[in-house]
């Protein structure tokens, strides 16, 4: 198994970073236009990309209000399949660091790359949307 790491400075209140993780609004505002989501541990999140072409459907594991957002992947791209994304948000200097994992994955591949490298550019855009500076979703359609 192998799993993914990034982590990030954001000077923004846990709270705000903890919004933009767990709301269709927030979602849409730095990964995709597509973007669905409960707010409730139990519940589901979805996200499509490029026309729905591919989509990620989720299981809310757990949610933590400036803390934590757990989500498992339920299946659809067979890499993704049984992959588990945290966030984990702390106060620390007067910001929120920011730890995200995409742990499970099977195998280090083309796609693991691939995603890898895309988690840490969302991971700027994120940023950027919860100080403000207005990104946009990075898949549009």
């Amino acid at each position: 198994m192998a799993d993914l790491h990034h982590q990030i400075p954001i000077k923004a209140s846990p709270e705000q970073v903890y919004a933009a993780l767990t709301s269709a609004k927030g979602l849409r505002g730095w990964w995709t236009a597509d973007s669905k989501t409960d707010n409730e541990v139990g519940g589901s999140a979805e996200f499509g990309f490029d026309k729905r072409s591919t989509v990620f459907r989720m299981t809310i594991e757990d949610l933590q209000p400036g803390k934590l957002v757990v989500w498992k992947c339920r299946g659809d791209h067979p890499e993704w399949s049984g992959t588990r994304l945290t966030w984990k948000m702390s106060a620390e200097n007067g910001m929120t660091v920011l730890r995200f994992t995409q742990e499970g994955w099977k195998a280090v591949t083309e796609m693991y790359a691939i995603c890898n490298t895309s988690w840490g550019e969302l991971m700027y855009r994120l940023k950027d949307y919860v100080e403000g500076k207005k990104p946009g979703p990075h898949w549009r359609d």
